[in-house]
């Protein structure tokens, strides 16, 4: 599913995010940035090691305690087809509840790694659907912050001209389709 605002145009499809050939991926890390579980492991294995030596650097000189929850930092995409993987961390839902909290900072995850796409003259960048695996926040409610987010952002005016959310199962496909059909983008 497609759906174009200004000039951007925000795309649906399910599949496996280190295949897509967008400039950039994002990576839905944890705050140590070496890897992990769920899409964060499957990025720094098939990128290969580049990835986690410029994440390594990243420690060292700017997050020596980790990345923080909702802000974003952009590595080489390796052995990928996509040239960057901006990672980025997204809230923890123990509870399985999105809290106001959890939401800004879900909502800043999209965000913030988009202005960095920007900032880099990135045209094409692939989502995952963040917090919605292993850090466990609601797949719907995570869905719907997203799309507004990244909605809103195009409607704002950006030169990245295709934003791209790459769902792993069906389920989430649906739900984010879904939300995308209601009239006028009324999340």
């Amino acid at each position: 599913m497609e759906l174009l605002i200004k000039n951007t145009k925000i795309v649906l499809k399910k599949g496996d995010i280190t295949e897509e050939d967008t400039e950039a991926i994002v990576n839905a890390a944890n705050s140590s940035l070496m890897g992990g579980g769920g899409v964060d492991g499957a990025i720094h294995s098939k990128g290969g090691p580049e990835i986690k030596e410029e994440c390594k650097r990243i420690r060292e000189t700017l997050y020596p305690e980790g990345l923080p929850t909702g802000k974003a930092v952009v590595t080489t995409g390796g052995k990928l087809k996509a040239i960057y993987v901006i990672h980025t961390v997204g809230p923890i839902c123990s509870s399985g509840k999105l809290t106001e909290k959890k939401r800004k900072l879900l909502k800043d995850a999209y965000f913030n790694s988009l202005k960095l796409a920007e900032d880099k003259g990135i045209k094409s960048i692939s989502f995952p659907s963040i917090s919605t695996g292993a850090y466990r926040c609601p797949l719907e409610e995570s869905a719907k912050v997203a799309l507004e987010t990244v909605i809103q952002f195009a409607r704002e005016g950006t030169n990245i001209r295709e934003i791209r959310f790459i769902l792993f199962t069906e389920e989430s496909y649906n739900i984010y389709e879904n939300l995308l059909r209601k009239p006028n983008n009324e999340l």
